[in-house]
């Protein structure tokens, strides 16, 4: 484990008896609320002094009830030191309202619009949707990229179109882990490297392999792979608590971690479990 407290940088923070989570039907593991106690029960022996809150696909229209519900979790637990909030970008200039609505919240940091889960993820090219995320920068707000490997193409275009803002690849873009593909997931990971306003989450990775049957061997060429591409000072860690639940206990991935990152410095170390997550978010230090 690291010889100093890591910041884990997307967390799934939730309470099914006060929320609609509509998904969470498909996956019966992981329909139960889960909160900040939760969490330290799960992390074990690994020391997190701050954590960001990553959006639930919460039911449609909930989205600022969910701030709120976040906003006040994080009142009373100084580590919940940032939140990446749901808005619905579709809506074009017209998320405006919804933006300064969240923002009253001193823990929001960005948003996160869902594109895995869009039978068409073009929509995040889409004029109107461009609109919107073009708004953040005014609102001090960065975007976490969540797609798919096969739509990892349309993330691409979307921070290239979006050069003033900040984005944020969430889990390594979902490679095809469980089939061993690597392209085209590979070549579209240098070019998103190549863009200066773009840094990636390593998180999410074991759950893109087979659940029941995946390896460290097979996991760590992706993990490699990122942090060559994007270097040190644009990779962070992420759990991925509680979806990583359905793969492994809170302490394998750090794990799996420590041991790709033997032979590294400590500045190295402290870039990815802490030192970029608290300069993009702009947590306190």
């Amino acid at each position: 484990m690291p010889n100093f407290a890591i910041v884990d940088s997307h967390v799934h923070l939730y309470d099914i008896e006060r929320f609609r989570y509509g998904w969470l039907e498909n996956v019966p593991s992981l329909k139960r609320t889960s909160l900040l106690g939760d969490f330290d029960r799960a992390r074990g022996p690994v020391e997190v002094d701050k954590i960001v809150f990553a959006e639930v696909a919460i039911d449609p229209g909930l989205h600022l009830e969910e701030a709120d519900f976040i906003q006040d979790l994080a009142d009373n637990d100084d580590r919940l030191a940032g939140m990446v909030a749901h808005a619905p970008l579709e809506k074009g200039s017209a998320v405006e309202d919804d933006l300064v609505a969240l923002t009253k919240h001193r823990a929001l940091r960005g948003i996160r619009r869902l594109i895995e889960t869009e039978r068409d993820p073009s929509f995040c090219i889409e004029p109107r949707f461009l609109e919107a995320v073009r708004l953040l920068p005014k609102h001090g707000l960065s975007f976490d990229i969540c797609v798919k490997h096969w739509a990892l193409v349309y993330g691409l275009e979307l921070a290239r179109r979006c050069p003033e803002v900040t984005f944020i690849l969430d889990h390594i873009g979902k490679p095809d882990i469980r089939h061993g593909l690597h392209e085209p997931w590979r070549s579209q990971i240098r070019e998103m490297a190549a863009l200066d306003n773009v840094v990636c989450k390593v998180s999410g990775v074991i759950t893109e392999a087979d659940h029941a049957r995946w390896n460290k061997h097979e996991i760590k060429p992706y993990i490699a792979h990122v942090i060559d591409a994007f270097g040190f000072d644009r990779v962070m860690y992420g759990s991925d608590w509680t979806v990583s639940n359905l793969t492994h206990p809170y302490p394998a991935f750090v794990e799996l971690l420590d041991e790709m990152l033997e032979g590294t410095s400590e500045a190295e170390k402290r870039r990815l479990y802490r030192d970029t997550a608290i300069r993009v978010y702009r947590l306190q230090g």
